[in-house]
């Protein structure tokens, strides 16, 4: 398995590591009549992080409600840790998510409470442990992510990348086998950023799970993830390792991290050529 060194490379699957902790198969999705992904397959292993890239609304954060269960896919089949998520019951639907950890889009804090107790409240919701056993292991995580002199602020005390770590360290406060991130690196200064992406990849390391991470942060994620799928209108266009992604052709692949502003996905919105449209206006 990799370690927290991404110099280590990334982590290569064979046949060993068994079936993925996390499969889509075929998978559509649709709001009413618009329909949002068309037959996505993915996988996840255990102790991979896999980035879901994509332009806005192409269906990275459905894909993540999907795998969490608080979406049921219109067809196709969601399996995490080999059952099918879309025919779990409500009970054993929530016994799935305590063995999930999930940062949210600018980490979501209570605001009104300290930075201890939004650690400790997935410990307190979860779990019987006494509250000396909670205090230390809140320490612990709140250690790992090198905050724990700011146990007792609150949210409002907190920079915005102090916040995404007291976010993170709520995410795996209870040890979970899968973790999922919704733009982790948004609206992060670059040393935050730097030091959130180490976090997010050691700490999945640490603790043997598997992650899947929704970002547009395409170079901070090539350095820390072992695989990424583009997603365009709602498929799967492209796939590869951090090494295949740099080295790829791919025309979508290539505009994306680059930046480019015209491609595959286009700068102009379809519509007739605007000389058809000038009334008053010729050479």
């Amino acid at each position: 398995m990799r370690g927290s060194n991404p110099a280590a490379g990334p982590l290569v699957i064979t046949a060993e590591h068994g079936a993925p902790l996390v499969s889509l198969r075929d998978v559509r999705f649709a709001y009413g009549e618009r329909s949002v992904l068309r037959g996505i397959d993915l996988s996840v292993h255990r102790g991979q992080v896999v980035a879901i890239m994509g332009g806005s609304g192409c269906g990275k954060t459905t894909l993540l409600r999907l795998i969490g269960g608080q979406l049921k896919a219109s067809s196709g089949v969601v399996e995490v840790d080999g059952r099918d998520v879309g025919k779990m019951g409500r009970s054993d639907l929530y016994a799935m998510r305590r063995r999930m950890g999930m940062l949210f889009q600018f980490g979501a804090l209570f605001t009104d409470i300290s930075v201890f107790d939004n650690v400790a409240f997935p410990l307190r919701e979860h779990t019987n442990l006494p509250p000396s056993m909670i205090s230390d292991l809140v320490l612990m995580k709140l250690q790992a992510v090198g905050l724990r002199g700011a146990a007792s602020l609150r949210p409002g005390e907190l920079s915005g990348g102090m916040a995404r770590r007291v976010a993170l360290a709520r995410a795996v406060a209870l040890d979970p086998m899968l973790i999922l991130y919704d733009e982790p690196f948004a609206g992060l200064d670059p040393i935050s950023l730097g030091i959130v992406g180490q976090l997010i990849r050691r700490l999945n390391d640490a603790l043997g799970a598997s992650s899947v991470m929704v970002t547009h942060d395409v170079h901070e994620s090539l350095e820390i993830v072992d695989y990424i799928y583009f997603v365009s209108e709602g498929r799967i266009v492209a796939q590869g390792t951090p090494d295949e992604i740099r080295a790829s052709s791919d025309p979508f692949v290539h505009q994306f991290v680059n930046a480019e502003a015209d491609g595959p996905v286009p700068f102009h919105y379809p519509a007739p050529p605007i000389d058809s449209l000038l009334q008053g206006v010729r050479p």
